[in-house]
Formats: C-alpha cells, sequence, structure tokens
C-alpha cells in the first residue's frame, strides 16, 4: 500500500473529519449526530492535542480514512493505553488495505513510544465486518463489558443487552 499516506490531521480536516464522524454513526449504529456539535468536537480536539490527536490516510491527496487516539491512564501498568476510536474508512477504498496502514501506522508508533502499553478500541458488538478486521490485525477479545451514564443522551445508554 505504497500509495497510502498517513499524516496526523489539522484544523483544515475539521469539516472531513466531522463528516466522516457523521457517516459512522449512521452506518455503524444508526445514530443521526448534529453535524455542529460533532464538528465543535473535533475542532476541540484538533486545537488541544491532549484531548487526543486524529490521524488521516490519504490517497492521491484525499483524505480517505481516519481514526482518533485518546489516552486512558493504567494505574495497574504504570503506562498509557491509546484508544482507537472515530475509525472511519470511505466505502469505495474499503477491502484495499487502507485501515490495515493506518491501523499498522499508528501501533508501531504506540510500541515505539516510552509510556505506552497498548492499544484498545471499542466496537459495536453487531458491527461483525469491523470485528472480524480488528481480530485479523491482532486485536484480542478482553473480559471487560463497557458500560455508560450519558447526560447529554440518555437515550443511546438504552442499548439491548445482548450477552444474555
Amino acid at each position: 500500500m505504497n500509495d497510502i499516506t498517513i499524516r496526523i490531521a489539522t484544523l483544515a480536516d475539521t469539516d472531513t473529519i466531522a463528516a466522516f464522524n457523521v457517516a459512522m454513526a449512521a452506518e455503524t449504529e444508526g445514530i443521526h449526530l448534529d453535524l455542529a456539535v460533532v464538528r465543535s468536537g473535533v475542532r476541540r480536539v484538533l486545537v488541544d492535542p491532549q484531548r487526543g490527536r486524529y490521524y488521516l490516510a490519504e490517497r492521491d491527496n484525499a483524505c480517505v480514512a481516519q481514526l482518533l487516539i485518546t489516552r486512558e491512564w493504567s494505574d495497574w501498568r504504570d503506562d498509557w493505553f491509546w484508544w482507537i476510536q472515530s475509525v472511519y474508512v470511505q466505502p469505495e477504498v474499503r477491502h484495499t488495505g487502507v485501515y490495515r496502514t493506518l491501523h499498522e501506522y499508528v501501533a508501531h508508533k504506540a510500541h515505539q513510544t516510552p509510556g505506552v502499553c497498548g492499544l484498545r478500541l471499542y466496537v459495536d458488538r453487531r458491527n461483525t465486518a469491523a470485528i472480524q478486521v480488528y481480530r485479523q490485525l491482532g486485536m484480542k477479545t478482553t473480559n471487560y463489558e463497557l458500560m455508560q451514564l450519558s447526560w447529554d443522551n440518555p437515550e443511546a445508554d438504552d442499548q439491548p443487552d445482548t450477552t444474555a
């Protein structure tokens, strides 16, 4: 995949990232996000690297995929986990190695960064295609269950329990 370049997003990428996030939520979870709110959230990350960092995959000078890295402190390991979030690959370039290139770039960067002990992500358990991709890239299911309590969108907490 030598025709793919990876770079860190800048403020100029705000609209592209926000549009990708809205498309991803609609496609994978059937959630319709407010573009203005998402744009504001993306902008906050781009102006404050402590919140996270977007990595973009480009082909022919066009952004075709993204992911966001945020950090979680592990007191058990005395190190940071990098969380992969906001993954999106444009439909027309899926299954061409774009996400693999992006993921492997970030995984290598994490592995080479002192104080980072691993990568984590969460994925909707109904998104079997994404789960298969992540497993092919060496990621494993853990014994942790994701739980949440939201103030901004309590309906989002009412997802059916499919573990029973």
